[in-house]
């Protein structure tokens, strides 16, 4: 049976792929989408996943705005990155899908308290919107099966030497996430690094011919751009679809347990990403981490899910 999945995502180039695999591929039935501050504003992130649902025909899926802001700290985005727009690069349909009314949190618990199955949310962005659920509604910790949570590293930082842009984007929520008993997997930096945008990985998506396709070319053409200029990085990891990927098949993205906390004070490590691997800490356990990526059979399964549209 498909695995329930609510997305949660801030759009941003990788969470537009992350969206298009998610609502493609048969593994997983994707309930619900929410939008999050982080590669650009609220509402900027808003009109991008309308956008992208407008192009790929995604009508059958409620979207909501969620917060507009981090719980304690000033909002920060990413246009070095993602562009003015959060999603610069290919031209995008003026969107025919509209966001629902109540908002992300009332989404999120309605698909809740529909599901017969515990429900997994996907999480591309900041935690914002999950902290804020949990603190609305502590009963729907026991309807969620996982929040699978594109964010933090082991090791060094995107957006600072220590700290992943999720993880630093809300660094309390992300804490808070950790400490309320929900079951997380965290698939951080040093995996999503696996997952690089290749030449051949845009042949392939160029050879698929569709007008979604070509949009992805033109999305991952942008984003290797600005991946160039601001790490030097030849080629742009494809972060937030890894995330979906670990949900769609748990052998592409093996894991470990250990305790995670998430730096909220340090001067120079806010939003540092504290993974006990070899238990230094004795803290008991608390998350998943994600240790590597099955790259082949990764680009296999969002290639064939984007070749589902037309």
């Amino acid at each position: 049976m498909p695995v329930p999945i609510v997305l949660d995502c801030d759009p941003g180039h990788d969470d537009a792929l992350a969206l298009l695999l998610a609502h493609a591929d048969p593994a997983v039935d994707l309930r619900a989408v929410t939008v999050v501050h982080g590669n650009q504003t609220v509402d900027k992130c808003l009109r991008n996943t309308l956008a992208l649902c407008t192009l790929a025909g995604i009508t059958d899926v409620p979207v909501a705005r969620g917060a507009d802001r981090p719980l304690a700290r000033p909002l920060r985005v990413a246009p070095d990155i993602h562009g003015d727009s959060g999603l610069d690069g290919p031209v995008l349909p003026e969107p025919t899908v509209t966001a629902v009314e109540g908002g992300a949190v009332r989404l999120m618990q309605r698909v809740l308290a529909g599901s017969e199955d515990p429900v997994t949310v996907v999480a591309t962005g900041a935690l914002t919107n999950v902290a804020l659920l949990l603190r609305a509604d502590p009963a729907a910790r026991e309807r969620i099966g996982d929040v699978v949570w594109m964010g933090g590293s082991t090791g060094r930082g995107n957006i600072s030497p220590y700290a992943e842009a999720n993880a630093a984007n809300d660094p309390e929520a992300a804490q808070e996430v950790l400490d309320s008993g929900v079951p997380v997997t965290v698939v951080g930096l040093d995996t999503t690094h696996l997952a690089l945008v290749t030449p051949d990985v845009v042949a392939r998506l160029d050879a698929i011919g569709t007008p979604v396709a070509r949009v992805c070319v033109e999305l991952m053409t942008f984003f290797a751009t600005t991946y160039r200029d601001v790490f030097a990085m030849p080629h742009p990891p494809l972060h937030d679809p890894v995330a979906v990927a670990r949900v769609l098949d748990p052998s592409l993205v093996p894991v470990v347990r250990t305790n995670v906390v998430v730096e909220t004070e340090g001067r120079w490590t806010t939003g540092a990403t504290v993974v006990d691997l070899d238990g230094y800490s004795g803290r008991p356990p608390n998350a998943l981490v994600a240790q590597g990526l099955d790259v082949e059979r990764f680009w296999d399964r969002l290639l064939a899910a984007v070749a589902t549209y037309r």
